[in-house]
């Protein structure tokens, strides 16, 4: 796929580790140029892995839920490289500690809205016109398992996450006669850090998790990067506003 994306340019939020670190790294390979946006100063390492194999990248800082960081994030791609041609919305964080919905706090609410679904709205609304202005390119939001089932104990996030879902569907037939291609992707039990909190960094969480997939195992980052990259690719061009999840079997069980 490497002449498909040469000379083009993705945009990647939650580059700093974990699913975006490898998917701003599979871009890198395909040829592309990335941008790495992300809250964390880890950020800066994903670009020199990025520019250690010869390719070129930037990072920005950006909080996804405040739309001038967003704004100025898109300033920083055009400035640096002068396009814009896919994006892979995938910022988030997960729920502080498993809470039925009459016992969840507000502020938690907000939170989780704000970043995992306000934060892919912000995005794709100032990413489009700058896409556009190439004549079109892709757009891949992150959902989860928890977009396309119920969570026990989990209100906020898989609310946020179905929300991806209908967002992304949304506007997928928005911009499809405009030559955008928008979908999400639906990862499951991914080995990253955010699981690594969900499992309480014990060897007990890891193996109740691990128990859930029908797989036998967890997920790898580099799944979700070459499932992100093949849906921004020529490969992907008949799917418009598809959910694919990714998950080892988890929600089929």
């Amino acid at each position: 796929m490497n002449s498909y994306f040469k000379d083009k340019v993705a945009f990647v939020t939650g580059a700093a580790n974990g699913i975006g670190r490898a998917t701003a790294l599979a871009f890198a390979r395909e040829g592309a140029s990335v941008v790495v946006a992300d809250v964390s100063e880890k950020r800066e390492e994903t670009v020199r892995m990025i520019e250690a194999s010869g390719a070129r990248a930037v990072a920005v800082r950006c909080d996804v839920s405040q739309a001038e960081d967003v704004k100025t994030a898109l300033g920083k791609v055009v400035e640096n490289f002068g396009r814009l041609d896919f994006a892979f919305n995938n910022a988030g964080v997960e729920q502080k500690a498993l809470t039925p919905v009459a016992d969840l706090d507000v502020a938690e609410w907000d939170r989780i809205h704000n970043i995992d679904l306000r934060g892919v709205f912000m995005c794709m609304k100032h990413e489009i016109p700058l896409i556009l202005k190439q004549g079109g390119g892709a757009i891949v939001n992150t959902s989860s398992g928890a977009g396309v089932i119920g969570i026990r104990g989990n209100p906020a996030y898989t609310a946020a996450k179905h929300g991806v879902i209908g967002l992304t569907r949304s506007a997928a037939l928005d911009y499809a006669a405009k030559n955008i291609r928008i979908n999400a992707v639906c990862p499951g039990y991914i080995d990253t850090p955010m699981m690594q909190r969900f499992t309480g960094g014990t060897d007990e969480g890891r193996a109740k998790v691990i128990s859930e997939e029908p797989v036998g195992r967890m997920g790898k980052p580099e799944e979700i990067a070459a499932t992100v990259v093949w849906l921004c690719s020529e490969a992907a061009g008949f799917v418009i506003g598809h959910a694919m999840v990714v998950d080892g079997g988890q929600t089929i069980q």
